[in-house]
């Protein structure tokens, strides 16, 4: 079984925001699939389906970003997930916006909802697809840019990302997580704009 978790703030506020990359990537994933987020448990959004064989739960965490832990933790318990079999997605200031990261363990760096995980998991094996919203513009405080929202020309780059990190999702879970490493840890934007057709 696999769990599947959209890190972003719950509310209309902040649908729209960098910081809610995850939630974006996780719905799209979930709409993709033909699935709606009708259930509630452990603090979280959620729906259970079947992909390759194994079950899946898709969700998202109702607390703020970085309270992100104890949902996560709790979804683990009650489903009885090991951490090494949970893929993350969310929201990267260092990665270029377009761009997406596939990792199978790390640590959690400045990211606060990652940290969260970290500190009630006690772990930091498990995979991540991080979305790239960077980079700030220097004269502009991390705190208000991650919590700004895209704006139209910025959202045909975040299309890519969001298609490009649904693919992802869907290879760790078929089992193929070095492949999607493969495939998208080296690829730019540029590139990734000629191979997945953009709209929002």
């Amino acid at each position: 079984m696999w769990l599947v978790v959209g890190l972003g703030n719950p509310g209309a506020d902040y649908a729209n925001t960098r910081h809610n990359a995850g939630f974006i990537a996780l719905k799209a994933l979930a709409r993709n699939w033909h699935l709606k987020l009708s259930k509630r448990a452990c603090k979280s959004r959620l729906v259970e389906t079947e992909k390759s064989g194994e079950r899946v739960i898709l969700a998202l965490p109702q607390t703020y970003m970085n309270l992100s832990g104890p949902a996560v933790k709790g979804l683990l318990i009650k489903y009885k997930i090991k951490p090494e079999k949970m893929v993350i997605i969310y929201d990267d200031l260092d990665l270029n916006l377009g761009e997406i990261r596939v990792r199978h363990k790390g640590s959690p760096g400045s990211h606060k909802g990652i940290r969260s995980i970290v500190q009630e998991i006690g772990t930091q094996v498990f995979s991540r697809v991080r979305i790239g919203i960077g980079p700030k513009p220097e004269a502009e405080k991390a705190t208000d840019y991650v919590l700004s929202e895209f704006s139209e020309t910025e959202k045909e780059k975040l299309q890519v990302a969001i298609d490009s990190a649904v693919q992802a999702v869907e290879m760790i879970v078929r089992g193929q997580i070095n492949q999607a490493m493969n495939s998208f840890n080296r690829k730019g934007v540029d590139f990734l704009c000629k191979k997945i057709k953009i709209g929002l």
